[in-house]
């Protein structure tokens, strides 16, 4: 009976589960969201770009058609697993080929994970600019009672466009921006709260509201603070987690990190409430060794109103954060610490010059992405797929076996803090050390949980560390990164080659190919495009002939000189690619 029961539960499940579509031009909008007008990426000529919701087992259907003109996109469902489907990561130059302008692509992939997601643009630089969303996975049996919904997001904000802003960064020109020396991040001029100031969001009294936020920010984390509504956590990066009572201590988020908060409003409607966000001064100035720039203002508010005709509360001023350990957390699902490890990876993040051009390096390698997208290459090259050398140095490609115990020891050993993202997972957090502890010592602290808290993206802490474990069970080539977007394109990358040898059943559609076409990107052959002999990496992009240090336009179409570009050197000419299996 309970059999019987069961089975018609999870047919009832699939029976109402339904293809959601949506038809996007991304192109260029006007907006002003802090009062300077600029222009910014949107949709189908809107801007903010429109929250997704979709429900759980619905199978997504997204095509965008690339109208901006001069710069070629994509996008990456930032949290989504994407099991069995790793060509729709939409991480540009390893899941795919940027879309050029006048291109179009189309995602599609089921949706079998619940929470708080979003989407942006992988494809250098572009998210800051505009292109960003939610991307909410409504779930039928969420496990605690709430009467509405509400998304916030938070941002930082620049006037610049981030092609030039990249220049600014990645090159040797003595340009000041913002106080900052070329070769220091830019630093932001505004937060955003829902991608505009001075927000107002609506509720009713003696309702209990689920609260999903995401930080989109580019480089900052931020503190938020809700006055008189402490708030209980249930979620973070789509995993529930048991009701955790924050009280009055402010969330920190860190970029690309998503928590969902239960608040239960009051019962009188006498007054409104101040929400309060600020940037997280942490992360941009100490490690310029500069206390703040003259007249910076990080702080951006937005109100709980209860009535529209009382007045609104000013801002609060906060000269100290009292935040809460995230580490702490208890996943809902009670999920055992996974064990034996099969293998440890250590990765060391650091700084380096490359030809006066400041860089950052996972085990002394800087991320350069390749003339063929990684998982192509996995594709293509046959039995050669589980050696790390197809994928190219500058890849930093580790190659992990199907079911294996991944233990994953991250050591910061400079000044910044760096939200680091792993794609095709949601891994399990053992532990993250103090400020200024030095590299891990090898063995636990005793504070290890049995049950650990499992994210997509972690914040670490300057000169510390941090300890991951997953199961490497989804075949594909996953992104390893830093979230800070300048850190993204200064190298602070590495791949998982994830089981490659698992990958038969993935086809690339038509259209992804012809995008490759389009853009004049190899889809077939090793990390230099060779289909023949996969092992020969000759011409293959690598710090010392790579100009992805001279004009770095971000986005800009064409792309510039090297890294797969259709104007870099003449690419082989093989002939028909006898290892190649692409295509529907």
């Amino acid at each position: 009976m309970l059999l019987t029961a069961l089975f018609l539960l999870a047919c009832s499940q699939i029976a109402l589960a339904k293809t959601v579509y949506y038809d996007w031009s991304i192109d260029w909008v006007t907006a002003s969201p802090d009062g300077f007008s600029r222009p910014v990426i949107g949709i189908n000529g809107q801007w903010p770009c429109p929250q997704i919701d979709v429900d759980l087992n619905d199978r997504l259907v997204v095509t965008i058609h690339n109208n901006l003109g001069n710069e070629s996109t994509g996008l990456h469902w930032h949290g989504i697993n994407q099991y069995r489907h790793a060509d729709m990561d939409g991480s540009a130059g390893v899941a795919q080929c940027p879309v050029p302008p006048n291109s179009s692509f189309t995602y599609d992939f089921p949706v079998n994970q619940v929470g708080t997601y979003w989407y942006h643009s992988h494809t250098q630089g572009q998210y800051p600019d505009g292109l960003r969303g939610p991307l909410i996975v409504h779930d039928p049996n969420f496990p605690y009672h709430f009467d509405e919904e509400i998304t916030m997001t938070f941002s930082d904000w620049y006037h610049d466009q981030m092609p030039t802003l990249l220049n600014y960064y990645q090159s040797t020109a003595d340009v000041t921006n913002n106080s900052i020396q070329a070769g220091q991040p830019p630093i932001p001029e505004s937060g955003l709260i829902n991608d505009s100031q001075n927000n107002t969001i609506h509720v009713k009294p003696g309702k209990t509201y689920l609260i999903h936020m995401i930080d989109m920010a580019n480089f900052p984390g931020v503190a938020v603070y809700f006055d008189g509504h402490p708030f209980t956590a249930v979620e973070v990066d789509g995993t529930y987690t048991e009701q955790h009572f924050l009280g009055d201590q402010n969330l920190r988020i860190a970029p690309a990190q998503r928590w969902s908060v239960l608040i239960t409003t009051k019962n009188d409607t006498s007054k409104n409430f101040v929400i309060f966000a600020t940037l997280d001064v942490n992360m941009l100035f100490p490690p310029l060794g500069i206390a703040s720039i003259k007249g910076w203002n990080g702080n951006t508010t937005a109100w709980l109103v209860y009535d529209d005709a009382k007045p609104l509360p000013p801002q609060k001023t906060f000269y100290s954060f009292d935040f809460f350990d995230d580490v702490a957390l208890v996943p809902y699902d009670r999920a055992p610490l996974l064990e034996p490890v099969d293998r440890r990876i250590t990765m060391d993040l650091q700084n380096a010059s490359i030809d006066g051009i400041a860089r950052f390096t996972i085990n002394d390698v800087t991320y350069l992405p390749q003339r063929v997208p990684s998982l192509y290459t996995a594709l293509t090259v046959g039995n050669y797929s589980t050696d790390p050398v197809v994928y190219g140095v500058n890849t930093n490609p580790f190659v992990l076996k199907y079911g294996e115990i991944i233990e994953l020891v991250i050591n910061n050993r400079h000044e910044n803090l760096h939200p680091m993202h792993l794609h095709g997972h949601q891994f399990q957090v053992l532990e993250r050390s103090f400020p200024d502890t030095g590299s891990f010592p090898g063995t636990y602290m005793a504070n290890v949980s049995a049950t650990p808290i499992r994210r997509d993206t972690v914040m670490l802490n300057k000169n510390g560390w941090s300890v991951w474990r997953f199961k490497a069970d989804n075949p594909g080539v996953w992104l390893f990164h830093c979230h800070i977007e300048y850190h993204i394109t200064s190298g602070l990358m590495a791949t998982m080659v994830e089981a490659p040898d698992h990958l038969g059943h993935l086809r690339i559609p038509k259209d992804h190919i012809e995008a490759c076409k389009h853009y004049g990107m190899d889809y077939r052959g090793n990390a230099a495009g060779n289909t023949r002999n996969p092992l020969d990496l000759n011409g293959q992009v690598l710090a010392n002939n790579a100009s992805a240090f001279i004009n770095n336009n971000g986005a800009i179409y064409p792309p510039p000189l090297g890294a797969g570009s259709s104007t870099s050197k003449k690419r082989r000419a093989y002939g028909p690619p006898k290892l190649a299996r692409l295509g529907k």
